[in-house]
């Protein structure tokens, strides 16, 4: 545990999440829960079979799967696309999840090629879909881009690659784990992102907060294939519903309040862009989440930070990274607790940041 974690997690406010994770955040979901409510079993039963219905219809699609997580969801998914097709090779940006966070499963588990498309500090455009050198059984779409600070593809860049995909028979899969927090960016539906894409995976533990879990939609015959998958990568518990339940509590909760977040991660960003020696990406947020850079070296940063939590009771973030220019940075995702930080605190903590990094 980090000096910086300790000092972050004794403030009394916090800028950002909806705050700790810790068991209450379970008792919350099942205090309204009828005790005599029956588990689910093995992939079947009420509660989770209810569940999976809500979020395709919500999210526009036939069908849906629970999943334990998006890993393996999303693993299955570009699986059951590229056996389709009859051809192990798919497409998605270098910084996606699946290439720098899982050791390789999509490759040791599935033998699946991967085609990294652009630079890593951009999001991927319609002419670099159309450029592809190599053929793909899939793409896949991540919104937002969450290592590069959340940036999006404008939603005609969408439409365009969805149409090129259909021609060429290159199925479109979405990684949607933060897809509630860019509609209000998109000004869309959730359908109507989601219609541009073959298969959607979503997460219920990010923006909505919930314990664990991920949603795998799609038409009927993809759903009921990707369920196989499942039993194969053990993803078939004797039950869910913990998860499940969860996730539906906090879903409701949350799914409308992701404007708010948005609104909020602007005008927290501006105040960060007005200190000397910082800058966010993007400067203007798309969605609840964005970076926050320092030109400052990581080990100058951190005491100021500590300084800053000691003196106002505000913490801004637990965490920072180095950068490959001498300086450092930190993920910025906005969730209920920052309304809770009184707005004079709020001033008298950037008023200190601005004095102290310069």
């Amino acid at each position: 545990m980090t000096k910086l974690f300790q000092a972050f997690q004794q403030t009394n406010h916090q800028l950002v999440g909806h705050g700790p994770r810790n068991v209450d955040v379970l008792k919350q979901a099942f205090e309204g829960i009828n005790g005599d409510v029956p588990s689910d079993l093995y992939g079947n039963g009420r509660v989770i079979e209810e569940f999976q219905e809500k979020i395709a219809s919500y999210l526009g699609k036939e069908a849906a799967v629970f999943f334990p997580s998006g890993t393996m969801a999303q693993q299955i998914a570009l699986r059951i696309w590229c056996d389709k097709k009859g051809m192990k090779t798919v497409g998605y940006h270098p910084l996606s999840h699946l290439e720098i966070h899982e050791e390789d499963g999509i490759k040791e588990l599935h033998n699946i090629k991967t085609i990294l498309l652009v630079d890593k500090n951009r999001v991927i455009e319609i002419e670099d879909v159309v450029n592809l050198k190599e053929d793909i059984s899939c793409l896949l779409l991540e919104l937002p881009q969450r290592e590069i600070g959340g940036q999006l593809p404008s939603f005609e860049t969408l439409q365009a690659i969805s149409e090129y995909c259909h021609d060429k028979d290159i199925k479109l899969h979405l990684d949607g784990a933060r897809l509630w927090e860019v509609l209000p960016y998109y000004q869309r539906t959730a359908p109507e992102v989601c219609s541009l894409f073959d298969s959607v995976y979503v997460s219920f533990y990010k923006g909505i907060g919930g314990i664990a879990g991920a949603i795998l939609a799609g038409g009927k015959e993809f759903t009921e294939e990707s369920k196989v998958w499942k039993k194969r990568h053990g993803g078939d518990l004797i039950s869910l519903y913990p998860y499940i339940l969860s996730a539906d509590y906090y879903f409701e909760k949350r799914k409308d309040m992701m404007g708010q977040y948005y609104e909020d991660a602007i005008e927290l960003a501006s105040y960060f862009n007005k200190c000397e020696g910082v800058k966010t990406i993007p400067e203007i947020p798309v969605s609840n989440m964005f970076h926050v850079h320092f030109e400052m070296d990581i080990d100058k940063v951190i005491p100021i930070l500590i300084d800053i939590y000691e003196e106002t009771g505000i913490g801004i973030t637990s965490n920072l990274r180095k950068t490959d220019n001498n300086g450092c940075y930190t993920e910025i995702s906005i969730g209920d607790q920052y309304r809770e930080v009184p707005q004079d605190k709020l001033e008298a903590v950037f008023q200190k940041l601005k004095e102290k990094l310069v």
